[in-house]
C-alpha cells in the first residue's frame, strides 16, 4: 500500500511538474525538503502525530515553508497532510527524485573497488559507464572492500556487474568441484 501511495502521489507531483515546466526547480525544492525532513526529527515526529489536528500541522508547515518553497509543492504539502499521507512523504520524495532522474537519464551508480581509485580510474570508468549505457549523467558513489581482492563490482539500480577477483576465484572454485577425475 505504502508503494502504491508514493507512487501516486509522486507520478502527480511529476506530472504537475511538468505541465508548468518547472520540473528542475520543483526537483530541487524537493532534494531541499529532503534534506530539512532528514535533518529535523522533531518535525517529522510532529507531523506524523496521531493526537495533533490537521489544521495544526498544516499551520506549522505554512509558517515553516510558506515563501520559501513554490506555490507549487507548497500545494503538495498541504495536500499530503490534508489526505493524511505526511506519514509517507520521505517515500513520496524518493519516488518524486528517482522518477526525474529516470526522465532526465542521471544513472544512480555504486562502485566498489578493493583499493581507493585515483581520479583518472574514476574518470576513466565513468565515460566507460557512459558510453555503455542510455544515461547523458552519472551519481557514482564509490566504496573500498578489500575482501573483492581486486576488480570491481557495479550496480546500477537493480543490475549489478562483478567483475572481481572474489567472484572469479568463486566461479573457477565451482567449474573444479564439477570435474571428476576418472
Amino acid at each position: 500500500m505504502a508503494k502504491l501511495v508514493s507512487k501516486v502521489y509522486g507520478d502527480a507531483l511529476f506530472e504537475a511538474a511538468m505541465e508548468r515546466d518547472m520540473l528542475s526547480p520543483v526537483y530541487e525544492e524537493v532534494q531541499s525538503l529532503q534534506t530539512i525532513l532528514m535533518e529535523n526529527a522533531d518535525l517529522v515526529q510532529f507531523l506524523n502525530h496521531p493526537q495533533i489536528i490537521k489544521e495544526e500541522k498544516l499551520k506549522v508547515v505554512e509558517n515553516i515553508f510558506k515563501g520559501r518553497v513554490s506555490d507549487d509543492l507548497m500545494g503538495f504539502l498541504e495536500t499530503v497532510i490534508e489526505k493524511g499521507r505526511q506519514k509517507e512523504l520521505p517515500k513520496i520524495l524518493d519516488y518524486f527524485v528517482n522518477r526525474v532522474k529516470e526522465y532526465k537519464k542521471i544513472g544512480i551508480v555504486t562502485v566498489t573497488s578493493a583499493v581507493e581509485l585515483s581520479a583518472e580510474q574514476k574518470a576513466h570508468t565513468e565515460a566507460k559507464l557512459l558510453e555503455t549505457t542510455a544515461f547523458v549523467s552519472l551519481e557514482v558513489t564509490y566504496s573500498v572492500d578489500p575482501a573483492i581482492l581486486g576488480g570491481l563490482v557495479i550496480r546500477i539500480g537493480d543490475r549489478v556487474v562483478d567483475s572481481s577477483i572474489r567472484t572469479r576465484l568463486g566461479e573457477i572454485r565451482r567449474d573444479l568441484m564439477k570435474l571428476q577425475l576418472a
